[in-house]
């Protein structure tokens, strides 16, 4: 059984949680960093990146996520998850984990009351998936081994570069789990390359 952590510091972790187990794998919400060595992927779920940022830091994680990236496991990013998984964050002089080659941009689609939903052709996921963005970053550039996934509006809003995948919106927020499963079955891959 695929074992996908949640961070478990800010956001949507139940929903992510859900999302999880409906593709069939076992969620483990991570409250402490000891557990990152038991799960094989883990989810960065959306919240406000500033605030997780603080709590990484107050509960020491930053070092081991670090680790966790370099260990060549699969990490996803949703919403503020892409924030820290980016390794150039417009207006900051320093990234969080880093590990993805783009440059985002927070809060870029507006502040809380400009949320709005949009369905979106994602590459190798779905023609029809309905994305709900809030307060959502957007790639503003992508490094030339990063594979652009979705755009909206001309905007890349999902990308994926080798094992790290990130996306602008909040998947866990629908009943639609394809994209959910796409990050299941890169953990599969990656497990399978483990053996």
């Amino acid at each position: 059984m695929i074992k996908v952590g949640v961070l478990g510091l800010q956001g949507a972790v139940r929903e992510h949680v859900l999302s999880v187990e409906a593709c069939g794998a076992e969620a483990v919400v991570i409250k402490r960093k000891e557990q990152l060595d038991e799960v094989d992927g883990l989810i960065l779920p959306g919240g406000e990146s500033t605030t997780m940022r603080r709590l990484i830091d107050k509960y020491d994680f930053m070092d081991s996520l670090k680790e966790f990236a370099q260990s060549g496991k699969p990490m996803f990013g949703t919403c503020a998850g892409l924030i820290l998984l980016a390794n150039h964050i417009i207006g900051y002089d320093e990234p969080h984990i880093g590990v993805m080659d783009v440059r985002v941009e927070r809060n870029s689609f507006g502040r809380q009351r400009e949320s709005f939903e949009a369905e979106l052709d994602i590459a190798g996921v779905a023609e029809d998936f309905a994305a709900v963005f809030i307060r959502a970053p957007h790639i503003v550039e992508a490094g030339e081994n990063v594979e652009i996934l979705a755009k909206h509006n001309g905007r890349i809003v999902a990308a994926r570069e080798g094992r790290f995948l990130g996306c602008s919106f909040h998947p866990e927020l629908t009943d639609d789990h394809r994209l959910t499963g796409y990050f299941v079955e890169m953990i599969k891959e990656s497990k399978q390359l483990a053996i």
